[in-house]
């Protein structure tokens, strides 16, 4: 075993050490068992949309490997195994009827990650939406929350006996301003009234959601994930801190301020110009208790004031000398805990979880089979160290999730960029344990260690 980390001494005994996935990105088997087309499905099979035409048809084939996939979470020592639940398969039609064997495949993951001794930690939503309900309108309609409250409620019923921890959407930033406002993600549009009631009713449905988990599992522990970023102004300017206060708005308090209690923020409103569909008790309702809050992160934003350029009408700067990942991402790794700080500090939360942290680098593979990935490995090391120095000042955080387990697929970037701990040959769908998974392992290993000499 390589050396420890020896930052990570605070790390309490119980933290959760975990690995990431989503449904879309690595399941593959799109029309197998009763599941209906996802707006994923949609989006990639449209020419043009994504990098080469790439499509998750087959992807990671994890609807068939998934035992493979958990004997690798054993051999890095996870304790927990962060995984969505693909809609379309549960509930295909738009009559509501449960997809029995759809909902069977998750039950039998769920068996398998607790006989291997890790824990489940499912999300109801990362972005998958059925077509079906697309075609209905979509999340800028109030009855997509009510359908994925329902949806959640049947999840939780039955596999809430075996699970505990519960996460109702993912990134919801991502599905409202990138696929309704930039066009760049599934359903794909570019209109901000479209975006705004997205948003709105994705929050809706969160709060739905909690409250039809917690009827079927009054034990649970719910939170939701957003994917939020540090915004900095390029210069001592008036407009450019006027920007990065523009770009907090749009990134982050509009996701933090609704689910705290504090309603939407009045500037953003101002700004979107967009009335918001609510109805007595809507606001209440998305600001429903919850017992931990999921942070993603993977760069900070710095931003300079454009008034013509898109909203928030900011560009984007970077920083001179910064280090990048294969996504073009600044490496930035005080960022999270800029992040932690500000979540306990001024938001109070009680729990968190790091959901998501990852970079993509063009991974080569050796004549001898293996790949070796430093700065992967790197960068995984520096975001550890900032959870711990967060954790030093006071931040609740209980556990890391790395993203991912494997590559997948990338969205609109398609197979191109390698996310995983665990290379995938697309052509033979082989898994091999990359140095970063490797160093991932050691860490975690040396963790226990240090929790066993300690008690």
């Amino acid at each position: 075993m390589t050396e420890p980390l020896n930052e990570l001494d605070c790390l309490p005994a119980d933290f959760l050490w975990g690995v990431a996935t989503a449904s879309y990105q690595i399941e593959g088997a799109v029309a197998e068992d009763g599941r209906s087309p996802s707006i994923w499905d949609t989006f990639s099979h449209t020419p043009g949309m994504v990098h080469r035409g790439d499509t998750g048809d087959v992807a990671c084939d994890h609807y068939h490997r998934w035992r493979e996939d958990i004997g690798i979470m054993e051999r890095l020592g996870v304790d927990a195994y962060r995984f969505s639940v693909a809609w379309p398969r549960v509930v295909p039609g738009v009559d509501g009827k449960v997809n029995d064997a759809g909902l069977d495949f998750y039950d039998r993951l769920t068996d398998g990650l607790l006989a291997a001794g890790i824990t489940p930690f499912p999300t109801l939503y990362h972005w998958d939406l059925p077509q079906v309900l697309q075609d209905r309108g979509g999340w800028p309609e109030r009855e997509t929350a009510e359908r994925f409250a329902a949806y959640a409620g049947t999840v939780a019923e039955r596999l809430g006996d075996r699970i505990q921890n519960w996460c109702t959407l993912n990134e919801p930033l991502c599905s409202s301003w990138i696929g309704h406002l930039e066009g760049r993600m599934a359903p794909g549009l570019t209109d901000i009234t479209a975006a705004v009631r997205a948003s709105y009713h994705l929050h809706l449905g969160h709060g739905l959601a909690v409250q039809a988990i917690r009827a079927a599992v009054p034990d649970a522990q719910v939170g939701i994930v957003n994917n939020l970023s540090p915004c900095e102004p390029a210069s001592d300017s008036p407009e450019d801190h006027a920007a990065a206060v523009r770009a907090d708005g749009h990134n982050n308090r509009w996701w933090l301020d609704p689910i705290h209690g504090r309603g939407y923020p009045q500037d953003m409103l101002d700004l979107y110009g967009v009335d918001l569909p609510e109805k007595p008790g809507d606001l209440a309702t998305i600001a429903t208790p919850l017992d931990w809050l999921g942070v993603n992160y993977y760069f900070r934003t710095v931003v300079a004031d454009d008034p013509i350029g898109p909203l928030p009408n900011t560009r984007q700067v970077d920083p001179a000398g910064a280090r990048h990942t294969g996504m073009d991402w600044e490496v930035h790794p005080n960022g999270l805990e800029t992040l932690l700080m500000r979540l306990t500090e001024e938001y109070g939360v009680q729990r968190i979880f790091v959901t998501e942290n990852g970079s993509a680098y063009p991974d080569v593979v050796r004549a001898d089979g293996t790949v070796d990935d430093p700065e992967r490995t790197r960068f995984l090391e520096e975001h550890l160290a900032a959870c711990a120095r967060a954790l030093r000042k006071g931040a609740p955080l209980a556990g890391y999730f790395a993203w991912s387990l494997l590559d997948n697929f990338e969205w609109a970037y398609g197979y191109e960029k390698r996310f995983g701990l665990v290379h995938v040959d697309y052509e033979t769908l082989r898994r091999t344990i990359k140095g970063s998974g490797h160093r991932y392992a050691d860490l975690i290993q040396a963790h226990r260690a240090r929790a066993r000499r300690a008690a």
